[in-house]
């Protein structure tokens, strides 16, 4: 690239870091102000890219000592300044996780795809020909999940009638572990050039399907909606987004771009970790709600519409969340 094309394709994002070093070089810091780094941090990293190019493509030495200064200045800006770990907290959930997982929309798109088509075609295919269940579930797993979602007007349909406090949070342990592990699986079947995350979002879809399908068959699929449609959401969104970040890792190793592999791994592995962090909290989120609300014996009409405003909530969160007024997509 010649340097006037690349002066013109970089330019507006060099103002725009001006205007924000501006606004910084102003503020006076303290600990009531916060700096607004919403955008600061991205855009000094390809900052940072920009004037290796420059130094690497041998541009001339006055927009190499400009972008140079600039990096500088954007350096003692970033760093003179480090807010208290709640306050960081806070701000990633407000608006760096989902301003991550947004970035990375198309990832989590293919990821979903794979997850939803998969549960719809275990579904119809279990409804259809019943047993088609066994290809996914052994009989004796199969008898437990029948005797743990038995109809409604069964004498023992209250499968957590008996559970204690002690047994929540025993379970809160195990499902925490459970999904987490799940999570990691996913993400990091990535690395085998997408594929692994492909199947296990195939495999988890195909599972999810296949019971959801055989429960109606049976008629304990309003016990089953019920305890999973609050901690399924966010439980569910976070398999899916782990899924996406797993692409994101094999897309870098299949087509690296202008970088070598293991350096496209780096980048895409560093741009994939905020959605991960958001994943595990996430994990966390559906490991409480399954331990401690998902069992409670409350009318399904209670059950289902406290499990659609954790849908209806969680989505608009990451839709929205971080947006200022006015701006463009995250």
């Amino acid at each position: 690239m010649k340097q006037a094309r690349f002066e013109q394709q970089y330019r507006p994002l060099w103002d725009s870091l001006e205007q924000q070093l501006e606004q910084l070089e102003a503020l006076r810091v303290s600990r009531k102000k916060r700096l607004p780094l919403d955008r600061f941090v991205a855009d000094y990293r390809q900052l940072c890219h920009q004037l290796a190019l420059a130094r690497e493509r041998t541009y001339s030495l006055e927009l190499q000592q400009y972008l140079n200064n600039l990096v500088l200045r954007a350096h003692h800006q970033l760093y003179r300044y480090n807010p208290p770990l709640a306050d960081r907290i806070g701000q990633f959930f407000a608006s760096g996780f989902p301003a991550a997982v947004r970035r990375q929309w198309k990832w989590h798109l293919v990821s979903a795809l794979s997850f939803v088509l998969s549960i719809a075609l275990a579904w119809i295919l279990v409804q259809q020909q019943p047993e088609m269940i066994y290809t996914v579930v052994d009989e004796a797993m199969l008898s437990d999940l029948e005797l743990m979602y038995q109809p409604a007007d069964s004498a023992s349909a209250d499968i957590h009638a008996d559970r204690e406090g002690e047994d929540d949070v025993l379970m809160f342990g195990y499902y925490i572990k459970n999904n987490i592990g799940i999570a990691f699986r996913t993400f990091a079947g990535g690395l085998l050039l997408g594929v692994g995350a492909i199947f296990v979002m195939l495999f988890n879809g195909s599972f999810f399907g296949a019971i959801a399908g055989h429960l109606i068959n049976t008629g304990g699929h309003e016990a089953f909606f019920t305890f999973v449609i609050a901690h399924g959401a966010p439980e569910l969104t976070a398999i899916v987004l782990a899924g996406g970040a797993g692409l994101r890792l094999g897309w870098s190793i299949i087509a690296p771009g202008q970088w070598s592999r293991l350096d496209a791994l780096r980048l895409a592995a560093r741009d994939a970790l905020p959605t991960m962090y958001g994943v595990f909290a996430l994990l966390l989120l559906a490991a409480f709600i399954e331990a401690f609300w998902s069992p409670r014996d409350f009318a399904p009409t209670i059950k289902y519409s406290v499990g659609a405003a954790c849908w209806a909530l969680l989505y608009l969160y990451l839709f929205f969340g971080g947006r200022q007024r006015g701006a463009g997509k995250g």
